[in-house]
C-alpha cells in the first residue's frame, strides 16, 4: 500500500495515518451501535426485539475466560461514548 513493501519495515499505524484509514475498532463500534439503534427503534413485538440479549445455553462451559456477550459489549460502547439507550430513538443523534 502506498508503494511500500513489507521489507521496508514501516509501521502499520504510519501507513494508516498517511492514507487516512479509520481504526478498525472504531468502525466495529460504529456498526454495532448503528445496529443496536435500529433494533431499539423497531416495535416491541418485532421478532428481533423478542429475542432478548440474555440467552441461556445448555451444555458444559469451556475452559478459560468466558466470551464477551453482546449485551456487555454494547454497554461498554455506550459508556465509552457517553450515550444512553434513550438516544437510540433519534437516529440523528
Amino acid at each position: 500500500m502506498c508503494g511500500h513493501m513489507r521489507k521496508d519495515k514501516i509501521r502499520n499505524e504510519d501507513i494508516q495515518g498517511k492514507v487516512g484509514v479509520a481504526e478498525i475498532v472504531g468502525k466495529l463500534r460504529e456498526n454495532q451501535l448503528r445496529w443496536f439503534g435500529h433494533v431499539q427503534r423497531r416495535p416491541t413485538d418485532a421478532p428481533v426485539r423478542r429475542y432478548g440479549y440474555e440467552t441461556e445455553v445448555q451444555g458444559r462451559r469451556g475452559r478459560g475466560r468466558p466470551r464477551k456477550t453482546l449485551e456487555e459489549t454494547l454497554r461498554k460502547d455506550l459508556e465509552y461514548l457517553d450515550l444512553t439507550e434513550d438516544m437510540t430513538q433519534n437516529r440523528a443523534q
